[in-house]
Parts: structure tokens; C-alpha cells; sequence
């Protein structure tokens, strides 16, 4: 049975703790946090581990539905590992991908809307501030192609084309295989992004062939389809019906809103940090609230 997943994680757990020829793996442990960096170097890696060739980050973080509180120390490792995955300078863009108006699909509008933006902010207005050099950032929530009848590829290709950013930087829901994923995992990667694989609609591919400049994609697990929940927990295939069905039947906790809202902080306070990091986490909350 074809497992569902956007992680690179479960990707590399489903071959059975084996390690494809030019794939490489591994892991850190922070605490509550665990790190792992999977590379794939090799077309035949790419082929062995059903994902494109480059570098998947992920990190497991405690469940977002037991606390509101988000250290610092975890916006940071996130924000540390997304800086490196970025270009040094130049503007960057940031995408908030999905649907406002499905909680489990809101993740990047919600998050967009926390991201600090100083694209228009002129240097001397900043200094003057007392905010040092402020890294240029435009941010954009496209919508989905059934509300503004434009694909959000189109869309990023205008923008890209008159922005001309160094790098695109997209947030985004994703779909697990496991439940035990959800609300508590965050995968970033270089290699972009298909808006809508997760939940059986894809889009086309945001990378850099399609946008002509680097995409890295963020994201946080929100759903698991029935046929694969229903593998997670037998060990067993579904039966041709289930298969059929479920695929299109999507599952998500019923903390769902809890689960966005303090995801969504999570990841803006990290991608914020990543690309303003002279600034504390106390004076970026001050900017954007």
C-alpha cells in the first residue's frame, strides 16, 4: 500500500531503518526536540526514497495541544536551521499557502500574517528606530486557485518576476502517516513544494526550475488520510473499498484550531527570527502585533 506522507522522516522509516545508497541520515537530540537531516545526493536516492534530490530537516517538537508556552529555545533551533537552508542576503518572500477557511489548511495564511514585513521599510527609517539593518521581506497569502481562480504557481511567477527575491520562502500544511505526528512536527526543505499533494490535489510544483529562484518549504503535519490511518494502526492493508474511499477522507485532531494557532506562532517567531536575527523575539512580537 502507498503510505501518504509529505515527511521525508517516514519516507526513510518506511524502507525499515535502512538507508538507501546515496541518501545520508542524521539525528540530534535537544531536550524535548529531535533533529533529523536527511540528504538525498543522488538520482537513484531520490528514486529509493520517493522524494527530489536535496536536504529535508525535521524537527519533533512536544505536541502543540499541551502548552501555549513556546520557548525560545525552540523558536530558535527551527530558526537556526531554516537560516542555513537560505540564501545570506537579499530579499526573501514568504508564501503562506492554503486555505483560510478549512482550519486544517490555514497553517501558512495564519502564519503569513505573523511575518514580519520590511521590504518598504526605508534603512534610514530603520536605524532610526533603533532596528539596525532590517532584511528585506515581502509577504504574500495567495489564496487557493477555487477562490481567486489564479494558480498560486502564477501567482509566485508574477511576484518573483517584479520582487526579485533571492530565495522563496513557503509555509504550508502537510499530511502524515502517523498520528503521532501531527501538531508536533515541522519539516523544512530545499527541494520546494506541490501546494495540495498532502490531501490528493496537487498543484504545480513551486521550485526552483518552475520560479526561477531558490523555494524552500516549511510546514507542520495537520492530517492523515483514513486508508493510511487505518495501516498506522492494524499493520495491515485496508481492504480495496477503504483503500478507495479513505483515500479521500481526510482525518485531523479535533484541537485542530488549537493545534494551527500555536503552530502558526511558532513557525512566524522562527522564520522571523531566521531572517531578522538581531532582533529579540520581544521586539519582533512588538513589530508585527
Amino acid at each position: 500500500m502507498d503510505q501518504r506522507t509529505d515527511l521525508a522522516l517516514e519516507k526513510s522509516e518506511a524502507l525499515g531503518g535502512t538507508t538507501p545508497e546515496g541518501v545520508t541520515c542524521e539525528t540530534q537530540q535537544f531536550g524535548e526536540m529531535k533533529i533529523t537531516r536527511i540528504r538525498v545526493h543522488t538520482a537513484a536516492g531520490a528514486e529509493a526514497l520517493g522524494k527530489p534530490q536535496g536536504q529535508y530537516i525535521t524537527v519533533e517538537v512536544p505536541p502543540f495541544k499541551r502548552s501555549a508556552e513556546i520557548p525560545d529555545v525552540m523558536v530558535d533551533t527551527i530558526a537556526d536551521e531554516l537560516r542555513a537552508l537560505l540564501p545570506a542576503e537579499g530579499t526573501v518572500l514568504v508564501a503562506g499557502l492554503g486555505n483560510d477557511e478549512i482550519t486544517p489548511d490555514a497553517l501558512g495564511p495564519a502564519c503569513a500574517s505573523q511575518v514580519l514585513a520590511t521590504r518598504h521599510i526605508r534603512r534610514e527609517l530603520a536605524q532610526s528606530a533603533g532596528l539596525g539593518n532590517l532584511r528585506p521581506v515581502v509577504n504574500l497569502t495567495p489564496g487557493v486557485l477555487g477562490k481567486t481562480g489564479i494558480e498560486t504557481g502564477e501567482l509566485l511567477r508574477g511576484v518573483v518576476q517584479r520582487v526579485q527575491p533571492a530565495a522563496v520562502l513557503t509555509v504550508d500544511a502537510l499530511a502524515a502517516r502517523k498520528l503521532s505526528r501531527l501538531g508536533c512536527t515541522v519539516q523544512m526543505a530545499d527541494t520546494g513544494v506541490t501546494p495540495g499533494s498532502g490531501v490528493g490535489n496537487a498543484r504545480a510544483q513551486l521550485d526552483r526550475e518552475s520560479l526561477g529562484v531558490p523555494v524552500i518549504a516549511l510546514g507542520v503535519p495537520t492530517v492523515v488520510d483514513a486508508a493510511t490511518l487505518v495501516y498506522d494502526l492494524t499493520h495491515a492493508s485496508a481492504d480495496d473499498a477503504l483503500a478507495r474511499e479513505g483515500a479521500d477522507m481526510m482525518i485531523t485532531p479535533r484541537e485542530i484550531d488549537l493545534v494551527i494557532e500555536r503552530a502558526a506562532r511558532l513557525l512566524a517567531l522562527a522564520i522571523n527570527r531566521a531572517l531578522q536575527p538581531h532582533l529579540s523575539a520581544q521586539e519582533i512580537l512588538l513589530l508585527v502585533s
